[in-house]
């Protein structure tokens, strides 16, 4: 699998020094960096982690005697037992709130998940009604990959807010996520995943983030009584993937879809990863067509592909819009 090529593009499209995936979805546009005047028309939900006895990705480093907590790794992790795996593919509840991102290339529509991930969910709801992505760009594309964009500033609540990670939300195709820049650092930018399946199973699928998860591994355990253990793992923090306690539901899921399963924050080792907070139901040939376009050594379009604006409405099944794959 070519994976020196995508791990190079993480790192040579975003740009951040001394990070190699967790920087993959850095707002990094060339606009400068204000802060939104946007109010958060209604209060974010509480986002209560639950309780339920699910492994955690985390276990593995107490395992082999780390102390996660005082390296600041403590994942507020939403375990969904409501919903089954898969259940972002199907199509919203009547009334249910979506949103149409027009585009200069044409329109991307999507539904959300309020529940598991409140706070993102109502950013985006708030910075949309307030006009905020209306004239951004989608900023950073890679074919096979993602396409990134929308940033306008800070958050609708004025400052940068936390991750919310689910165990049922993955980052498959066609999931949007928050971009970040390393833990807790959510504000207005995101991005949609566009990996296909044949491209998932071309990069190496399973196969590959099992091996990659097996050296890390070894690695921790070298690492584990050196003061460069934490340096280790913010080079190294989105590919702690903790591949062991994935389910061949979770698995199959992927196989199917395609997606970017290393960047599912409930899964990590060391807390890194991207909140998935709404799906694409409909459009998805738009993010091929947007993800298609050529673009510099960075991954910046040579012309610039527009959100002209974001439409909040509410779903209705008679529609044509179709959960999209």
């Amino acid at each position: 699998m070519n994976t020196n090529r995508f791990t190079r593009a993480l790192c040579t499209v975003l740009g951040v020094a001394g990070l190699l995936a967790v920087t993959a979805f850095s707002s990094g546009c060339n606009e400068n960096k204000q802060p939104s005047n946007a109010s958060a028309d209604e209060p974010a939900a509480t986002y209560t982690a639950s309780t339920d006895d699910e492994a955690n990705p985390v276990d593995f480093l107490e395992s082999i005697g780390i102390d996660a907590v005082s390296l600041g790794i403590e994942p507020n992790v939403y375990n969904d037992t409501a919903n089954k795996v898969g259940f972002q593919l199907d199509a919203p509840d009547e009334g249910d709130t979506i949103a149409t991102i027009h585009t200069s290339m044409g329109d991307i529509t999507i539904r959300f998940f309020p529940t598991q991930a409140p706070k993102a969910v109502t950013n985006f709801i708030n910075l949309a009604k307030d006009g905020k992505y209306d004239n951004t760009l989608f900023n950073k594309v890679t074919n096979d990959f993602m396409i990134n964009g929308g940033y306008c500033g800070t958050s609708s609540y004025g400052s940068q807010f936390e991750d919310e990670f689910c165990n049922k939300l993955f980052n498959i195709r066609g999931a949007v996520a928050m971009s970040n820049t390393g833990c807790d650092t959510n504000e207005s930018a995101f991005f949609i995943n566009q990996t296909s399946a044949d491209a998932f199973k071309s990069q190496g699928g399973w196969t590959h983030l099992e091996e990659q998860w097996n050296t890390l591994k070894t690695q921790f355990e070298n690492y584990k009584d050196s003061n460069l253990l934490s340096a280790f793992i913010d080079k190294n923090g989105t590919n702690c993937y903790n591949t062991d306690i994935v389910s061949n539901e979770v698995k199959q899921l992927y196989n199917q879809n395609g997606g970017n399963p290393y960047l599912d924050g409930a899964y990590n080792a060391v807390d890194r990863g991207y909140t998935v907070f709404a799906q694409v139901i409909d459009g998805m040939d738009v993010v091929d067509k947007i993800a298609l376009v050529k673009t510099n050594e960075e991954g910046i379009p040579n012309e610039s592909v527009i959100i002209e604006s974001v439409e909040i409405t509410a779903y209705s099944g008679n529609t044509a819009a179709s959960t999209a794959k």
